[in-house]
């Protein structure tokens, strides 16, 4: 007889809000997003100010400080909307990038944005979970997600995964909210984050999502550990770069050499 999985918490608008301890967390996550996915990019532009666009934008310029391969194929895992994808297919123009998403709504968003054209069709969206990429392994050179790893459950078999899907001398790259390490900044994060945003949240009918994400931060290794477990799933050169005062971190690992072999 198959185990029944307890129902979904919510928050006291009846909006989901994933619980990690139960065996259901990852159907939560993807209800959770099913239900903010009309709302999620312009809530995201209000909630950072818009600095999320320069966050994509620096992650890439990072990116090409750090690689030692040519971009040709890209996977970007948790694409949601599909902002970082197109902005992948923009940056590297003669690449082809493939977007999943776990929620099928993000999906039918992201291919209803992306552009017509040659440059959407370099552009492909699925669905997927980040523990299951449905792709062989050393398929791409570049694997990207943004905001996406603390909502894994398990850090460990996500990288893994992402790892296996990547080519000697490729590059994950995940653009995740960090902890700032000056206690101001701190301050004033924690106060914007853990309060402000769920308040946003409220106003768009979602406050369950937008308290989660405190949540969600606090369940995230600090940056040493987590560019310990980037060693751990097989990256041999790993660093960490913030940007907006340690508000954000861009985690760059390349999984393994460069070789003549691997192209």
């Amino acid at each position: 007889m198959a185990q029944r999985l307890p129902p979904a918490r919510t928050a006291p608008d009846g909006s989901p809000y994933p619980d990690r301890s139960t065996a259901s967390f990852e159907r939560e996550v993807r209800t959770m997003f099913t239900f903010i996915a009309r709302h999620y990019e312009r809530f995201n532009h209000l909630a950072t100010f818009g600095q999320d666009f320069l966050w994509r934008a620096r992650s890439l310029w990072e990116l090409d400080r750090f690689r030692r391969v040519p971009i040709v194929r890209a996977l970007d895992v948790g694409c949601g909307t599909g902002e970082f994808a197109r902005a992948v297919a923009t940056h590297y123009p003669s690449a082809r990038v493939v977007a999943t998403d776990l929620t099928l709504e993000m999906v039918r968003r992201a291919r209803g944005a992306a552009p017509g054209g040659a440059g959407g069709e370099r552009l492909q969206f699925g669905r997927a979970s980040a523990l299951r990429l449905p792709f062989a392994d050393r398929s791409f050179d570049l694997v990207t997600n943004a905001f996406v790893l603390r909502n894994l459950s398990s850090l460990p078999a996500g990288l893994a995964e992402m790892r296996r899907v990547l080519r000697p001398g490729g590059v994950l790259l995940s653009l995740e909210v960090g902890e700032p390490s000056a206690a101001p900044i701190r301050a004033v994060f924690h106060a914007h984050f853990d309060h402000v945003v769920p308040l946003l949240g409220r106003a768009f009918g979602s406050e369950g999502p937008y308290r989660y994400l405190p949540e969600s931060l606090r369940g995230l290794p600090d940056r040493p550990r987590l560019l310990a477990m980037h060693g751990e799933a097989g990256f041999s050169r790993h660093t960490a770069r913030t940007q907006s005062l340690g508000v954000v971190t861009v985690y760059l690992a390349e999984a393994g050499a460069p070789s003549e072999e691997s192209r």
